[in-house]
């Protein structure tokens, strides 16, 4: 019988089979541009974040200085297209504004200051919850967090990881005590894949999924068919 850590690694071989396993890449936008994009990309599809973004850039300098100093209707024009447009548009501007006064622009601590003690700092700021810090903490830093986004909280829960009522912080520390740091990138990633194309909110492709015989609910469902 295999151990928690031995069937959580025999899914992550086996999503690594099925799926192009992701590789680290380093981006060229900024700290507070992936920042920023995170706001943006929260309740909004993929395609209506990018597009978004793309036009606050082709109206601003995406920077915490610019931004705080831009007029809120102008930053609202710029995101209409993204959802809750109005309420992320005040969000961006209070964090810029926040950056400015509590850290001179800069969000460079991320990378010199311990991981809870920058994940504390960036919770305090405006709008940043658990994902939003935990994104900017894994991918611009490069600190050993997993970020849980409603992919990753669905599959979690299904795959026996975490219990039906887990909160982020306890999904999160589940599958941290379950892989080594230096997964985490991929399980980030390969998790919300397998969300997207298998285990969907609604009719969830159990019988196909390449971790079935793994997965606590998709080995139910099937011996139930």
């Amino acid at each position: 019988m295999l151990s928690e850590t031995e069937r959580a690694n025999m899914i992550l071989k086996l999503l690594q089979r099925t799926f192009e396993a992701p590789k680290w890449f380093s981006s060229k936008s900024s700290d507070f541009q992936t920042l920023v994009a995170t706001v943006i990309s929260q309740n909004t599809s993929d395609r209506n974040a990018d597009r978004a973004f793309s036009r606050l850039s082709e109206k601003f300098s995406i920077t915490p200085q610019a931004l705080s100093e831009a007029d809120l209707l102008d930053i609202e024009e710029a995101l209409k297209i993204a959802g809750l447009y109005r309420n992320k548009a005040r969000i961006i501007k209070r964090l810029a504004k926040a950056i400015m006064e509590r850290f001179g622009g800069s969000l460079d601590f991320i990378r010199r200051l311990p991981l809870e003690e920058s994940r504390k700092l960036l919770l305090e700021l405006p709008g940043v919850g658990p994902k939003t810090a935990d994104v900017l903490l894994l991918f611009r830093a490069g600190k050993p967090t997993i970020p849980v986004d409603t992919h990753i909280k669905r599959v979690s829960k299904r795959l026996g990881f975490a219990s039906q009522n887990a909160d982020y912080e306890e999904i999160r520390e589940s599958l941290q005590e379950l892989y080594d740091p230096k997964d985490y990138f991929e399980v980030h990633i390969l998790l919300i894949m397998l969300g997207r194309k298998y285990c969907k909110a609604r009719n969830p492709k159990c019988a196909e999924c390449p971790v079935n015989r793994f997965c606590m609910t998709g080995s139910k469902m099937i011996g139930n068919a």
